[in-house]
């Protein structure tokens, strides 16, 4: 026969099977994102707001919109899009000297201290079609990379208005790389501060001895996304709208692509 006393004990160990184990990482990431997104919403969209404005003027006075890397590969999913801008280009060089000479000759003095990397930048700003009154995006998660420094100041040298999006929280606790010693913050004309934490990863992860997940992937993606929307969104209130391209797996969408494309070649935007 069950006692009253019994009672209380049966329901403890429904209440012991029934609460939740630890938060699987899948949504411990979802947090993470929230947290990237509620930052970009309360903290970013007076930058947003200036970098919209900076491309507007561009657009507006026969400039280009360029996108560099932006970091892992991110600034891809702003080109060609659908429901992207199809202003926005993406600014890439690359740099090939085949002077191979005996390894005995390596060693030779240079007539002057060249860093091949840092020159390589230079020669694609002033070579390239980059000119006075264009945009150009750039982004490092870190901020202390010598390239992406060496991209922004070169290109502001040129009268290229220039849009950094980094982490102020990583930057603030490295080093510049860059001989400068400037990071990424202090050589742009607008900073889009991503969020993302010290070291990028976000998600602890029970038996791991460190964090896991980068957040500044989805962060760098959506605040572009902003940018672009709010662009889209300035000129159309106008009159005068960008061409936005179509899905090309729509119904007509590759006559419409077409179209898109003859649009934006005969206003370059």
């Amino acid at each position: 026969m069950t006692t009253q006393a019994n009672q209380p004990d049966s329901q403890n160990a429904d209440d012991t099977a029934a609460s939740p184990g630890p938060r699987p990482a899948p949504l411990k990431y979802l947090d993470a994102v929230r947290g990237i997104l509620d930052h970009l919403e309360s903290t970013q969209l007076e930058a947003v707001e200036a970098a919209a404005d900076l491309v507007v003027h561009a657009l507006r006075n026969r400039g280009v919109l360029y996108c560099a890397e932006i970091g892992h590969g991110v600034q891809q999913d702003f080109s060609n899009r659908a429901g992207g801008l199809a202003a926005l280009k993406t600014f890439t060089f690359s740099f090939n000297l085949p002077d191979k000479v005996a390894d005995c000759l390596k060693d030779r003095p240079r007539p002057e201290p060249v860093e091949q990397d840092l020159e390589t930048i230079r020669l694609a700003v002033r070579t390239g079609n980059l000119r006075a009154g264009d945009v150009l995006f750039l982004g490092s998660v870190s901020g202390r990379n010598r390239k992406p420094v060496e991209l922004a100041l070169a290109c502001r040298e040129q009268g290229v208005k220039v849009v950094g999006l980094t982490s102020l929280a990583y930057t603030a606790k490295v080093e510049s790389v860059h001989p400068s010693g400037k990071k990424l913050c202090d050589v742009v004309d607008v900073v889009i501060d991503n969020g993302a934490p010290y070291g990028d990863a976000a998600v602890d992860i029970a038996g791991l001895d460190r964090r896991a997940l980068p957040v500044s992937g989805v962060a760098m993606d959506v605040a572009g996304w902003m940018v672009w929307g709010r662009v889209i969104e300035k000129m159309a209130a106008e009159g005068d709208p960008p061409t936005v391209f179509m899905s090309v797996n729509r119904k007509d969408g590759m006559d419409a692509y077409k179209a898109s494309l003859k649009q934006y070649q005969d206003r370059g935007y």
